[in-house]
């Protein structure tokens, strides 16, 4: 899976949930931190839809301790021929922890999305940009998720995204929070790659998630109206 163009991904740590998400999204993202036990999952999966595995460490919002076993999961992961993309955290690669996990990745032709998150707030618009330089670098594609206080972080985030995106990097961003919620519906029109939605509310796996098929709706409205005010 390439990520020429928005992909709607649909958070679960239950396999299961696959089917109830094809109706509007285009891959599962698939918290295996969140999961008992996750590559036995992996193992029986046989859904339609393409995953994108995430093994979030404790430190950056998951659940799973930083050892390397975590690791060790991601790289069995990506063995599996339904994985099309794994998330992999900045601080990881640039420690060197998960650069092992990256190149296998790429061996198996598995797409690399690099991320980083604040959960407490929104950095300056250059720091902003250097986070998102610093995740393509070391990926396919650089994700950045902060916490909106104000409109103004959200302008300075999507600020970003459109600048990175016209220098011909490929990123998603999104901004958590209520002041940011609506982000996640208007940062594909700047050049927003991913989204991430679960596909019912209550299993929100961040603040100020949509829903999957609210998220699908407004992107594809606000697409449509985009596209109607270009002609």
């Amino acid at each position: 899976m390439h990520f020429e163009e928005f992909r709607l991904a649909a958070s679960t740590a239950d396999l299961a949930d696959e089917p109830a998400a094809r109706d509007h999204a285009d891959l599962v993202e698939f918290r295996m931190d969140l999961a008992a036990d996750p590559l036995d999952a992996l193992a029986a999966y046989d859904g339609r839809l393409p995953l994108l595995v995430t093994n979030r460490v404790a430190w950056e919002g998951g659940e799973t301790p930083d050892t390397p076993d975590r690791l060790d999961a991601l790289e069995t992961a990506v063995e599996n021929p339904s994985v099309a993309a794994v998330d992999l955290e900045l601080a990881a690669l640039e420690a060197g922890d998960a650069q092992r996990v990256r190149d296998h990745a790429e061996d198996h032709d598995v797409r690399v999305v690099v991320s980083t998150h604040d959960f407490e707030a929104t950095p300056a618009p250059d720091e902003l940009r250097e986070s998102l330089r610093a995740a393509c670098d070391y990926g396919d594609v650089g994700k950045l998720a902060v916490t909106a206080a104000t409109r103004g972080d959200v302008l300075d985030l999507l600020d970003a995204t459109w600048d990175l995106t016209e220098a011909g990097e490929t990123v998603a961003t999104m901004a958590m929070g209520e002041a940011g919620r609506h982000s996640r519906a208007v940062a594909p029109l700047y050049g927003s790659r991913i989204g991430y939605a679960p596909v019912d509310p209550a299993d929100a796996t961040a603040p100020g998630q949509y829903d999957l098929a609210t998220l699908a709706g407004l992107v594809d409205q606000l697409a449509g109206d985009s596209a109607s005010a270009e002609v």
